[in-house]
């Protein structure tokens, strides 16, 4: 008789589990007993420091004006007749720029040369009968005060003489003066009257306007205290003025582009603004294409002087602190990376001037800085080596650059 079943059998489903059970175990305790990969010491490109030789130059905010300026205006009262110039044009020393009407000061220079003609013709007969008297004095023919008389009126006829002759000199400048010309070479601007205009002697509004522009003034301003830093360090023995081109100044225009001709520092500005608390220099620059013109704003590169073992640092190799304090990382004789604070001078290109904080020999990480921290042991490769062998490696070299 057959047995009918009512369920299945567990057993060999409990066995299978077991089964599993122990091979997981027997893995997991393999991988126990496998040991971890050692970690790889980080790779950073360095660059050695060494002392150099720097000119240190200041970049100066200016503002060019005239070399000389004239305000052309009217000696003599009168009409102008005629401008004898183009606006804008370049002028000589002497040329004329405008006529004033000259007839009445010819007039005037031709009655006072009358009168001193008339004069000079009087003088012979009063001196004759000066000299008549004083003989008939000796034999008392005529009174002592006749013959004073007539030595007074000698006198008298030679101060009228030379004063006529001041008057003739004084209506020949007034006669020239209606000659408006150029006193010195320059370019003349535009002219504030016309022909026909009725101007008077020393009248405020300027008739034109001339100026020399070759050369120019740039005139620049720097602060006191930049001055003292700059004493300092030359007594300190860091920087020594260079005096074969200590007044040579280098110009860049507005829009950044270098003049190609140098300027010479001409004066430095004895009295400090106590509103600025600046003081004036002025630079003599050579412009003889004009390219400079009065009211440009340019900027002075002003040499300071020149510093024998100048410390540079890439910029790249100088992070910041959370105080903000400038750092530079180095890598010591053992290669353990140690942080150095830095006290920067000034940037030049893209490196930055240390005052202190680095020695000739550091060796500044420059790249790999995003992997590593202080205290860290780092295998250093030199920076330029290191970029030597990525250039191989791209034009179709077997070496290649080193990790970061």
């Amino acid at each position: 008789m057959k047995r009918k079943l009512t369920g299945t059998n567990p057993i060999p489903g409990i066995a299978t589990l077991l089964i599993a059970g122990l091979l997981l175990c027997g893995g997991c305790q393999e991988q126990k007993g496998q040991t971890a990969p050692p970690r790889r010491t980080p790779e950073v490109a360095t660059v050695t420091v060494s002392p150099q030789r720097v000119e240190l130059t200041t970049e100066l905010p200016g503002r060019t004006s005239a070399f000389r300026i004239a305000e052309i205006r009217p000696q003599v009262n009168g009409l102008i007749l005629k401008r004898l110039f183009e606006e804008g044009a370049d002028v000589k020393e002497g040329q004329l720029l405008y006529r004033i009407d000259p007839v009445p000061f010819q007039v005037a220079l031709n009655s006072a040369q009358a009168s001193l003609g008339k004069a000079r013709a009087n003088l012979p007969a009063i001196q004759s009968r000066a000299a008549r008297y004083h003989e008939l004095l000796a034999d008392r023919a005529v009174s002592q005060q006749d013959y004073d008389d007539a030595a007074a009126a000698v006198e008298q006829v030679k101060a009228e003489i030379e004063y006529w002759k001041a008057q003739v000199e004084a209506a020949r400048i007034n006669l020239n003066y209606t000659r408006v010309v150029a006193p010195f070479d320059g370019r003349i601007g535009r002219s504030h009257v016309r022909e026909g205009t009725l101007v008077t002697a020393y009248q405020p509004q300027s008739l034109a306007t001339l100026q020399q522009i070759d050369p120019i003034y740039v005139d620049v301003v720097q602060s006191s205290a930049e001055l003292l830093r700059l004493r300092r360090r030359i007594e300190a023995g860091r920087l020594s003025p260079d005096g074969q081109d200590r007044n040579k100044v280098r110009i860049l225009l507005e829009d950044g582009t270098p003049y190609e001709l140098p300027g010479r520092l001409q004066f430095a500005d004895v009295t400090v603004d106590p509103a600025t608390g600046s003081y004036s220099l002025r630079i003599v620059v050579p412009n003889p294409d004009h390219v400079l013109l009065p009211g440009m704003y340019v900027r002075a590169l002003v040499q300071e002087g020149v510093s024998e073992k100048a410390i540079l640092v890439t910029q790249q190799g100088v992070s910041r602190n959370t105080k903000g304090e400038p750092v530079a990382l180095v890598v010591d004789e053992s290669g353990t990376v140690q942080p150095r604070l830095l006290v920067l001078d000034r940037a030049i290109g893209n490196q930055w001037l240390v005052a202190s904080g680095l020695a000739p020999g550091d060796r500044v990480i420059v790249e790999g800085m995003l992997n590593i921290r202080p205290g860290m042991t780092v295998n250093a490769v030199d920076f330029e080596a290191g970029r030597n062998s990525a250039t191989v490696s791209r034009t179709g070299g077997t070496a290649a650059a080193p990790k970061q």
